[in-house]
């Protein structure tokens, strides 16, 4: 696998205990619909969360959450909208950025951005 799949894959595991140790419920990570996907899905007590990493090394030009632009958004809600039909899920659905800066193996931050934004219709 690609180093940079690494070190994805790492940006998630961390949000998701990030996530856990706030109390949430971790439903699926990566769950795919087709070719979209979503990292995490979650429970914080009656609401499902949509949740997007997004995973950078360091200091870069822009922030991390900045690289959820509309289409991904679209996306995302896209992919909810099958989870929700496929699960026959009735509960609020909020989505959430989680940015994660830093090292695998070294010191690193999150950023947990809730109900960072609430996707046009498709």
């Amino acid at each position: 696998m690609a180093e940079h799949n690494d070190f994805g894959q790492w940006g998630e595991r961390v949000a998701a205990d990030f996530l856990e140790q706030k109390g949430y419920g971790i439903m699926r990570r990566n769950w795919r619909f087709g070719h979209r996907d979503i990292d995490i899905i979650a429970v914080d007590r009656d609401t499902l969360v949509i949740a997007e990493v997004k995973t950078r090394a360091g200091n870069t030009l822009t922030e991390p959450e900045t690289a959820v632009d509309s289409r991904k958004m679209r996306s995302l809600a896209m992919a909810a909208n099958a989870f929700v039909k496929k699960h026959g899920i009735d509960a609020p659905i909020r989505f959430d950025i989680i940015a994660v800066t830093g090292a695998s193996g070294g010191e690193y931050s999150i950023n947990h951005i809730e109900d960072a934004f609430t996707p046009l219709p498709y």
